[in-house]
């Protein structure tokens, strides 16, 4: 049937209206996907971000105990975390304070006051340390507590929410005030230590005493153009270590057939730290227990150590520095003052080499850094 014009026209109106809200729809349509996919990769993309890491539940002081109950597991975007943040439980379980039994140590609170406490059959006893060894009282005895691993301690004090990182806890004792780094070249080394290993330093004499000097200290060795050292470690020591060891030093100097050496722990985290043996002399003896830089407790521990007895009254330290050290170091007391010179000399120029083999190696590797900056800039301009 025919139609009109003014019918042909209402009607390709129509059409043409139809057509133009299709596209509309179908831009809007492309649109809302568009930005759900964006939205699906953003998403994505924050999952991918976060990570998971722990955080303190309560306050702790520099020097406390940390014990595993006290984390709890966050989940963070990593941007607002330090990069050495600890995601991973393993890091703190590894360093558990467990007896040999596998019962854990945790911390309880009262009055705003930390306490450590283990569960053997179902009861808890609290845990006392004693000189780095911790017992319980049970049935009016004291019990010695065999740990399975060195305890995590707070460096500095923390609030609760506080993010772990490894540089806030260290192993096995407390930070003192004192405690430094110090570098020696003068040690005899086994052929297999690396970093991170734990080592008692140990003179031995002539005569075939060999003292404890100190002890368990955790080695850091220098690398020198990404080559470990072969001569030099680096052991953190507190104020009466760093005297103790010096004291060593110059008596294995001072004497022909004396060496300074070192042996590993071969398991650091069941091992306790040895107990040191090696008789300082008397001035430094002196020297350590007026110095103020060194705990009570500490001096109080060095005295006490220095003047024991044994069964019949004598002074064994004494004796022991009296007739092995001094007495070798004394016969021939020309000899050990040239001994000490050319050995200190030695180990003076040993470290100045090994510094300047230090500083020429990031020379070396700032101008290497450099070169390759360079080279990558110069491809980059001449692909444009």
């Amino acid at each position: 049937m025919a139609t009109n014009p003014m019918q042909r026209k209402a009607r390709n109106s129509f059409l043409l209206g139809m057509l133009l809200m299709l596209i509309i729809l179908g831009a809007i349509i492309a649109f809302l996907v568009i930005q759900m996919m964006n939205m699906k990769k953003e998403k994505e993309e924050e999952l991918a971000a976060m990570v998971q890491v722990y955080t303190l539940k309560q306050n702790v002081v520099s020097g406390q105990v940390i014990t595993t109950d006290m984390f709890t597991k966050l989940t963070v975007n990593k941007a607002t975390v330090p990069a050495n943040a600890t995601s991973n439980l393993a890091t703190f379980q590894n360093y558990s304070l467990q007896d040999e039994q596998g019962n854990s140590v945790k911390t309880r609170y009262e009055n705003g006051q930390a306490s450590l406490y283990i569960t053997i059959d179902g009861d808890d006893y609290d845990l006392t340390e004693d000189n780095g060894r911790y017992y319980i009282e049970r049935n009016n005895n004291r019990e010695y507590i065999s740990l399975s691993e060195a305890p995590l301690i707070a460096k500095v004090d923390m609030n609760a929410n506080t993010v772990i990182t490894t540089d806030l806890l260290s192993t096995g004792s407390a930070v003192e005030d004192s405690t430094r780094k110090q570098e020696y070249n003068m040690f005899i080394l086994p052929a297999d230590l690396e970093t991170g290993d734990y080592i008692d330093v140990r003179l031995l004499m002539p005569s075939g005493t060999d003292y404890i000097v100190v002890s368990k200290k955790k080695v850091d060795i220098p690398a020198i153009s990404g080559v470990d050292s072969t001569d030099t470690i680096s052991i953190e020591l507190n104020e009466d270590e760093i005297n103790m060891l010096s004291n060593a030093i110059v008596d294995a100097f001072k004497t022909n057939g004396a060496k300074l050496y070192v042996n590993k722990y071969t398991e650091p985290g069941m091992q306790e730290a040895s107990t040191p043996t090696y008789p300082v002399n008397y001035e430094v003896l002196q020297l350590i227990n007026g110095n103020p830089n060194i705990l009570e407790e500490a001096r109080t521990a060095l005295w006490n150590r220095y003047n024991s007895t044994d069964s019949s009254g004598v002074r064994t330290q004494v004796e022991q520095r009296n007739n092995i050290i001094d007495a070798t170091i004394n016969a021939d007391p020309e000899q050990s003052q040239d001994n000490l010179e050319t050995n200190m000399e030695e180990s003076i120029t040993n470290s100045i080499t090994t510094r300047q083999e230090y500083l020429e190696g990031l020379s070396k590797q700032a101008a290497t850094t450099k070169s390759t900056t360079n080279t990558t800039s110069t491809t980059n301009t001449t692909k444009k």
